[in-house]
């Protein structure tokens, strides 16, 4: 054979790789296929949750695509876990811990079989951002596919989400919801397969994922049961080929001015607090840096956008009616965005936005007349905090957007659960839940069953939730999550007790115990840590090596 002109070559090139190449047609390979580019599509189907069950069909117009194109597309598979199964219970502790898992095993295949391109198909909460980190660690020719969001369901003639029926589960304890109208919305509140029909984690993700470049425009919030995502997944063959022969890359494509862009419309479209750890953790893979105070900067000269649930009214479905992503990207233009940032189809952001609009203002707001003048997360600092801590701006009532209550201190979510329960909480306290972040959890669970029970219950509007966890995107009041440094890092956060008057104050970004400095070095000096609450060979080893959650709470490398 001809030597071959792609990184492949070291797997086929030369009589030393007659075995090598045995294998291969093994596979069904035929000779002039061994010299095309060998092209990774990295599925991660899996048939336990609605946003990756239909990603086999997508692999499969990717292949297609690559295959136009004269490419050999090699599928292979990674984990994905579906947070909405692993809430409230134990299972949530591995969910972020498998993010890193993921960008891992990605890494792995593409650099053992020196492939020349990938196409990475994802949907959900963690899978997207660890595709993401992937394409920045890895830096071969890539595009990314995100699997699109599911239809809204229907109850009582109003469309809902996935975290309304959690809300529901508390206004039957309140007798406000009968058993009955609860199985009902539980039957109908996810129709079809996608991620979740708000802008929970998993849609800011893939939404930010196509602000990127790395995406078809459009693509984020393409509806998974649509012919377009077909159509997209099959571009996407096509101009994963085109980027092999021009040589472009991923690092290529995101720069600092790239990421920034990002942030900016994160806080334009009310995005999930956790995109305040995926981000980090994305721009380390790409040798960047987005850190809290960024946030907090970007946040104050952005306004906020997109009203979509969970803290806004709409579904993705309108969002994607009225324009998505590219409209956004309109409306915000060369004054909060780069808009020379260049994308995987060859354009930049200013060649591509003229041929979108917003079709519908009630969704995608104006700038004229934006839905909040600030963009939709806020970072609080603070003798609590030292490092930060985020909320959800936006989705707070206006009287809590300053609150002075006693402390109620959990050391589990479990125990703070049973305590709002058992009527245990009073309106005006600050419940803390500690020892829930990246090393005490350990993998900083979600609190969304702590928080959909809080809302539930009618203490949103009265009570706030203080963690070194984090939250759902599908959370919505006063909870303030990624309180660092963290219980388990001998963060403030450890020291607190039960009646600790604590203020949060989000307009002017702080968050502080009432207790002196003196007292708190005193407490500290008096304080043993709880063990890690696992057994999990796996998640002990991610304790001991994570970091903090501000730069993304990704395992650290000894040789930084």
């Amino acid at each position: 054979m001809t030597l071959k002109p792609y990184r492949s070559n070291v797997v086929v090139d030369g009589l030393e790789h007659t075995g090598n190449r045995a294998h291969l047609k093994c596979v069904g390979l035929i000779e002039d296929e061994l010299e095309r580019p060998f092209i990774g599509v990295v599925n991660t189907y899996n048939e336990m949750h609605p946003g990756h069950k239909h990603l086999r069909e997508i692999a499969q117009a990717v292949k297609d695509g690559v295959r136009r194109e004269g490419g050999i597309p090699f599928e292979f598979n990674t984990i994905s876990i579906c947070d909405g199964v692993t809430q409230g219970h134990i299972g949530m502790c591995s969910v972020l811990p498998s993010r890193d898992l993921i960008a891992d095993s990605v890494e792995v295949v593409a650099e053992a079989q020196q492939l020349d391109g990938l196409v990475l198909i994802a949907s959900c909460d963690k899978i997207v951002p660890a595709m993401l980190m992937a394409a920045g660690r890895i830096n071969i020719p890539t595009v990314v596919v995100t699997g699109g969001p599911m239809l809204p369901g229907k109850f009582q003639g109003r469309d809902i989400s996935i975290h309304e029926v959690r809300e529901a589960a508390a206004q039957v304890k309140l007798g406000k919801m009968t058993e009955k109208e609860l199985k009902k919305m539980e039957e109908c509140v996810c129709p079809t397969v996608g991620s979740c029909s708000m802008m929970g984690t998993a849609n800011t993700m893939s939404c930010l994922a196509e602000v990127l470049g790395l995406t078809v425009p459009g693509c984020s919030t393409t509806h998974a049961v649509y012919s377009r995502k077909l159509r997209e997944a099959k571009m996407s063959g096509i101009l994963v080929m085109d980027l092999v022969k021009k040589d472009i890359k991923p690092r290529d494509i995101v720069n600092q001015d790239v990421m920034n862009n990002a942030v900016v419309v994160d806080m334009a479209i009310g995005g999930s607090t956790n995109s305040t750890l995926h981000l980090p953790a994305i721009a380390g893979e790409f040798g960047l840096k987005i850190e809290a105070d960024d946030f907090e900067e970007i946040s104050k000269k952005t306004p906020h956008l997109v009203n979509v649930k969970p803290s806004g009214k709409y579904s993705l479905i309108d969002f994607d009616l009225a324009g998505g992503i590219p409209a956004v990207m309109k409306e915000l233009g060369e004054k909060h965005l780069n808009l020379d940032a260049q994308t995987i189809i060859g354009k930049s952001w200013r060649e591509i936005l003229p041929d979108y609009d917003i079709h519908d203002t009630n969704v995608i707001t104006t700038l004229l007349s934006p839905l909040h003048h600030q963009g939709s997360l806020a970072i609080l600092k603070g003798n609590l905090a030292p490092d930060g801590a985020v909320v959800k701006q936006s989705a707070v009532v206006s009287n809590m957007k300053t609150h002075t209550g006693p402390a109620k201190v959990f050391n589990s979510q479990e125990a703070a659960i049973t305590a709002m329960l058992d009527n245990k909480i009073i309106k005006g306290d600050v419940i803390v839940i500690r020892y829930e972040g990246p090393k005490g959890g350990p993998g900083m669970r979600e609190m969304l069953a702590a928080t959909t029970i809080l809302i539930g219950l009618g203490l949103g509007d009265s009570t706030a939730i203080v963690t070194d966890g984090r939250f759902s995107g599908g959370t919505r009041g006063p909870c303030i999550g990624h309180i660092s440094p963290e219980a388990a890092a001998g963060g403030p956060i450890a020291f607190v007790k039960d009646g600790d008057m604590i203020t949060i104050d989000i307009p002017n970004r702080s968050i502080t115990i009432d207790v002196s400095t003196e007292e708190l070095k005193l407490r500290k000096e008096n304080w043993k840590p709880i063990p890690v609450k696992t057994n999990s060979k796996y998640l002990r080893r991610y304790s001991n090596l994570v970091g903090s959650v501000w730069k993304g709470a990704v395992l650290e490398d000894s040789l930084d």
